[in-house]
């Protein structure tokens, strides 16, 4: 008798992110699943900055992939070019798919994300930002969305004492689609903190020294305030990764390098290509809406896999945001409250734990993943 798992359909998920573990995950059981990740774990960045002022949090981020997948199977190496029904890795090796996932994510500026493959290189590189961090007195941040709101309240957790600068271009903190008295309440809570706000202050010229790099220096605003500092951090610049489009795939990558998509997550002209998460253009960059849209899709896939059900067209997300500042702080906008969330209700969703029990179910991570390190902090 044949083994009815030979004739199940290929989906090849390129990216092992938030939205590439869901989709290879919900797929497992229908699909012959290849998920192309060239990292060796997977990286829980909604903590990295966590991890970044107690590097204890290190081994409870970096989880492996060993246990995601039943049927399926993780290729570490990196998709060089993909095409509809080819990925072709950067090792030469071909791999036929019925169905593609592009989930390939965004890079963002160390250390809200890793840019490295290796665990143990990523390990390394937090401790030594973290030993540059705690030997500043005077630090400064540039961008004061979400990531640099975090950073700040983390430092300051960490390292009270500390002289925290959260700068920015813009007029006012955490960015235009989200309600004003949630910005004020941010804004109340970083002043609290002693931390210093400089809004709608370009700098003259970018600092002299490469982020997280311990050395004093000076910076001047474009209306002539200095800001001193002995260490910064670059808190803002989004960038899609999907350089490897080829084909009639091309085409669907905008100047700005995400990926266009239909109602059902398509890749416009595409019928069994799917992109989902930060690369595509069909919602906000946030872990939970990646998660969102790779449940839709790989219901979408098995849909067609079936031939069970019409495909379900995705619904962009209400302006949401949990913004912890440290474990007992933070506010926030929830769906379906007038009332902002408090800062116990930010530190229960998030701010104590930083969601990782849930990422450790998914990954089936079944060893302790929270034993601190020797010499943290």
């Amino acid at each position: 008798m044949s083994d009815p798992a030979l004739s199940r359909p290929t989906v090849v998920v390129i990216g092992g992110g938030y939205a590439g573990i869901n989709a290879a995950k919900s797929l497992d059981d229908v699909a012959d699943v290849v998920l192309v990740e060239p990292k060796d774990a997977f990286v829980h960045n909604v903590a990295s900055l966590r991890a970044l002022a107690d590097p204890s949090w290190l081994p409870r981020i970096y989880l492996p992939y060993d246990g995601l997948l039943a049927s399926g199977r993780v290729v570490r190496d990196r998709a060089a070019k993909v095409e509809a029904g080819l990925v072709t890795l950067a090792s030469g090796d071909e791999i036929p798919a019925d169905y593609i996932v592009l989930a390939t994510g965004s890079a963002y500026p160390f250390p809200a994300k890793s840019d490295t493959d290796s665990s143990a290189d990523a390990h390394d590189k937090v401790r030594t930002a973290h030993a540059a961090l705690s030997a500043a007195q005077r630090v400064l941040l540039i961008g004061a969305g979400p990531v640099g709101i975090e950073l700040a309240g983390e430092i300051k957790a960490a390292w009270p004492g500390k002289h925290v600068t959260l700068l920015d271009v813009a007029d006012d903190v955490l960015g235009a689609r989200f309600r004003q008295d949630l910005k004020d309440e941010l804004r109340r809570q970083l002043t609290g903190l002693g931390v210093e706000l400089l809004l709608a202050s370009p700098l003259r010229e970018a600092p002299p020294t490469e982020p997280g790099e311990l050395q004093a220096f000076t910076v001047v605003t474009e209306s002539g305030t200095e800001v001193a500092a002995d260490i910064w951090f670059r808190c803002y610049g989004i960038a899609p990764v999907s350089d490897y489009l080829a084909g009639d795939l091309a085409a669907a990558r905008q100047a700005d390098g995400f990926v266009e998509v239909t109602p059902f997550l398509q890749v416009t002209g595409q019928d069994r290509v799917f992109a989902v998460g930060d690369v595509s253009t069909a919602d906000h960059k946030m872990a939970g809406a990646a998660g969102r849209q790779a449940q839709l899709v790989a219901g979408n896939i098995r849909a067609l896999i079936t031939g069970d059900g019409d495909l379900t067209p995705y619904q962009a997300s209400p302006p949401v945001i949990i913004v912890p500042i440290g474990p007992d702080g933070g506010s926030g906008q929830l769906p379906g409250s007038d009332e902002l969330a408090s800062a116990e209700r930010v530190a229960q969703l998030k701010g104590r734990d930083m969601m990782v029990d849930r990422f450790t179910e998914l990954l089936g991570v079944t060893a302790p993943a929270d034993k601190a390190e020797d010499g943290a902090r």
